[in-house]
């Protein structure tokens, strides 16, 4: 866009975690604050260096631990999970002093794992936005989901060493359950529809804008001259080692006419690993998933928040099978807006994926639903909106 001179030129700091389903979300807010002229820099490990740059942020290099960045296996159990979480924070911020001490933001923007990030702003005294990529707590969550959390084991020693930290790092916002909510401002970017509880979620602090994926640079993708439907495939980047699931998508729908298939495998499994394959499947290890979505008919996915709604913003009905996380009650939740089918790893039998691809293609109600929930999504302003409430905060 062309930069409106009249506005302030601010130092904007976003402070993220390691982990590439947390960055992309942020990324066309990140390009749109560059776009109307602030100086924005962009703290995150290196991994990540060659996804933030084309924004034309200035990166800030910090060494993270986290698995994503590691390359290690993220924990299954909850409460170790989230440690890793705190340690990474706990490691990261003196990295995060040593740059913005001598140059602190006019504004901190961070992920909800960036925990760093807020310790830093509220010792300096600065203003702070959270840019969460996923569902935010609503009015008695702690009751209802926090609980449980603290009687797990170890849970008592993980809040024990937070408080520790909190006390000792120059944070004024003690209390740990308040500390890893919404600070006073927050923007939530996914729809609307994807948030438990919307109704209970305090709308003074936490704005919903939606998708921000306007102008993201997506690469090429052409829907075949011969594709009557379009068929996409895929599990995200983190639990891409299933070969027997993806021979069981293509004995499910490799044999339906008129159907291109684009199956995304990632790079742990070999294209030789699924066997003979017929002519109209597609098989990648990454793809252009957004290009690809404003041309699918049906999107077959691990209902990760970014793929969900990037699924609602394009309108494209879901065969959700999840893996991990919040996976599964995202799944849920796109069942109970009408527009997917849950099926379960170990239920994802060729007859099952093909049964659920039937459905989707022939029930009017799932069409109105994808149709009146995208108008939703894109109603809910995205990038635009989101770039004008972080520029109200400078004011």
């Amino acid at each position: 866009m062309t930069p409106d001179t009249s506005r302030h030129r601010a130092h904007i700091a976003m402070i993220g975690v390691a982990a590439i389903s947390h960055v992309l979300p942020s990324l066309e807010i990140i390009r749109e604050l560059v776009a109307r002229g602030h100086r924005v820099t962009y703290a995150n490990d290196p991994t990540l260096a060659d996804v933030i740059t084309p924004t034309g942020a200035t990166f800030v290099p910090f060494d993270s631990r986290l698995p994503s960045a590691s390359g290690d296996e993220w924990p299954e159990e909850p409460i170790e999970a989230m440690t890793r979480f705190l340690d990474d924070g706990m490691r990261v911020l003196p990295q995060l002093r040593a740059v913005y001490d001598a140059d602190p933001a006019d504004l901190y923007l961070y992920d909800i794992g960036a925990y760093a990030a807020r310790v830093l702003a509220e010792s300096q005294g600065r203003p702070l936005m959270q840019l969460s990529p996923t569902f935010v707590a609503w009015k008695g969550y702690e009751q209802e989901v926090g609980a449980g959390i603290r009687a797990l084991p170890g849970a008592d020693a993980y809040w024990a060493k937070f408080e520790t930290w909190l006390a000792g790092a120059g944070a004024t916002t003690l209390d740990v359950d308040t500390f890893t909510g919404p600070p006073g401002r927050s923007l939530a970017m996914i729809p609307r529809a994807m948030q438990p509880r919307a109704d209970e979620v305090n709308t003074d602090v936490v704005t919903f804008v939606g998708p921000c994926f306007e102008g993201r640079e997506q690469g090429g993708w052409t829907r075949p001259e011969d594709a009557e439907r379009v068929l996409l495939v895929s599990l995200g980047s983190a639990f891409t080692r299933q070969p027997e699931f993806y021979r069981n998508c293509v004995a499910a729908f490799g044999d339906i006419p008129g159907l291109h298939i684009v199956l995304q495998i990632g790079k742990e499994v070999a294209p030789s690993e699924l066997g003979p394959l017929p002519a109209n499947v597609d098989v990648r290890s990454w793809v252009p998933q957004m290009a690809i979505l404003e041309e699918a008919d049906v999107f077959v996915t691990h209902a990760g928040m970014g793929s969900s709604s990037e699924a609602l913003r394009t309108g494209t009905p879901m065969i959700a099978v999840p893996q991990a996380v919040d996976q599964f009650a995202n799944a849920d939740q796109l069942v109970g807006l009408g527009v997917a089918r849950r099926i379960d790893t170990a239920d994802a039998t060729p007859e099952a994926l093909r049964a659920a691809y039937v459905e989707l293609t022939t029930d009017a109600d799932v069409a109105r639903s994808v149709e009146r929930l995208r108008a939703q999504a894109l109603a809910e302003g995205g990038t635009e909106r989101a770039a004008d409430l972080i520029e109200a905060m400078l004011r």
